[in-house]
């Protein structure tokens, strides 16, 4: 028996929103170390019942010692409440992250404080473990991961480490070897942060399929929460808590079709109640508890359409991986609504197209009146060029004449031009008259 202590978060806030029929049926999705679940029995009357939910031994283990007729557990992870028949649950609640013997356990392979096994597998008993995972992962695959579950802006530095780690030396075995080569990596540290906790986190929901676990167990909880019921999820990092606000909030509001803009909005599935964070006194009694935040939804009356039924499948725990997410509901529903999504798909994409084609032909007859426009300038402007030429050639003559008739008008006619002008004419006769073939 170990001596691991966990402490639950927000016990009595979670219980106390949960419980609104004491002889209903809820749902403890996440069992950990029984916190929530022992004082769910507390208040819950003999006809009530409480189904629990965990893929770790060491929960089931800690849930044998229950010895209550009320109490089940089943070894699965909490996407698994699908299987429920609808509209059956009172309740359903989700603690999510990991428990404190998880962390503290270096056998686990959850935390850098202490040396142990690379493993980080919810259910060490099926599965890939971190340590596998990193052995065969390319090095963009690694960045990735780090990147998008780590929110670590310097993942391509910390994968390119690992991987000249694997091919110098071999794998990286160890928490201690992968925190030495994050921080090795890591050119700035956050305040009061260990460099590795990032990467740490990254590779652990990987491994586990947390993210894409938790899309499932929530929209299964829209079909297994009679009207009324309650859903309580308490998450630890933004990404899980994004995932459970924007699912509340998507749910809660009324959805207008698209394709009938003005057909009565779809009424909400949800109402959201409530978002809670711990008090002063139990983060200075549990400091772990500092980033917990519950939020609590009740389920409506409203029935689930057929675009949400889906199978019941675990999801596959690879991030783009190709596994079903959703698909066929039962009864054809999923089908139907498939099929008529395809068509307006289809009619949206032929209305597209013709209208591509009508901008296409607008587009290329205006470049053709604009190629004529541009001609019949270029024809204006050398007519222009040409009359402007004969005009500046008439000019020129018009300033010849009138300076030659300038010129001319200076001078005054006089009797000595008159016979300057006419003696040559009268020259010759006199030279014949004086020369009849010899001298005078």
């Amino acid at each position: 028996m170990n001596t691991w202590s966990h402490t639950t978060v927000l016990l009595n806030e979670a219980v106390d929103a949960l419980v609104t029929d004491p002889q209903g049926q809820y749902v403890d999705a996440t069992f950990g170390r029984g916190g929530h679940a022992c004082l769910l029995l507390q208040r819950l009357a003999p006809a009530g019942r409480l189904l629990a939910y965990d893929k770790d031994p060491e929960a089931l283990a800690e849930a044998a010692r229950i010895a209550d007729a009320r109490f089940s557990i089943r070894h699965q992870g909490f996407a698994a409440i699908g299987e429920l028949p609808p509209g059956s649950v009172a309740g359903v609640l989700m603690d999510l992250g990991i428990s404190s013997p998880q962390i503290d356990n270096p056998a686990r392979g959850f935390s850098f404080r202490a040396d142990g096994p690379l493993d980080m597998r919810m259910d060490p008993t099926r599965g890939q473990s971190a340590a596998e995972w990193l052995a065969v992962a390319d090095q963009g695959q690694i960045a990735e991961v780090i990147r998008e579950y780590g929110e670590e802006r310097f993942a391509g530095a910390i994968a390119k480490a690992i991987v000249s780690r694997r091919q110098e030396r071999g794998p990286v075995a160890g928490t201690a070897e992968l925190a030495e080569l994050v921080a090795g990596a890591v050119k700035t540290r956050e305040p009061g942060q260990n460099p590795a906790t990032r990467t740490f986190q990254a590779v652990r929901i990987f491994v586990n399929a947390e993210l894409e676990e938790l899309e499932q167990a929530l929209t299964a909880s829209l079909h297994v929460l009679q009207p009324g019921g309650r859903l309580v999820v308490i998450s630890f990092h933004s990404l899980e808590d994004r995932i459970v606000k924007q699912f509340i909030a998507r749910h809660a509001k009324a959805v207008v079709d698209r394709r009938a803009p003005f057909a009565e909005p779809a009424p909400a599935l949800l109402r959201a109640l409530a978002r809670v964070r711990p008090g002063a006194a139990e983060v200075a009694a549990n400091p772990r508890a500092r980033s917990a935040i519950m939020r609590v939804a009740e389920r409506t009356d409203v029935p689930v359409p057929a675009s949400l039924h889906q199978r019941r499948e675990p999801p596959p725990g690879r991030p783009g991986g190709g596994g079903a997410r959703g698909g066929g509901g039962a009864g054809g529903g999923a089908g139907a609504g498939m099929t008529r999504l395809s068509i307006v798909l289809l009619v949206a994409v032929i209305v597209s197209a013709l209208y591509l084609v009508r901008v296409q032909y607008d587009s290329r007859r205006l470049f053709t009146e604009l190629h004529r426009a541009v001609a019949e300038a270029h024809l204006l402007d050398t007519e222009h060029s040409r009359l402007q030429v004969e005009k500046r050639a008439e000019a020129t003559s018009l300033r010849v004449e009138k300076l030659a008739q300038g010129k001319l008008a200076m001078r005054t006619v006089t009797p000595a031009i008159t016979e300057y002008v006419n003696a040559p004419a009268a020259l010759p006769a006199a030279s014949a008259a004086s020369t009849p073939g010899g001298r005078p």
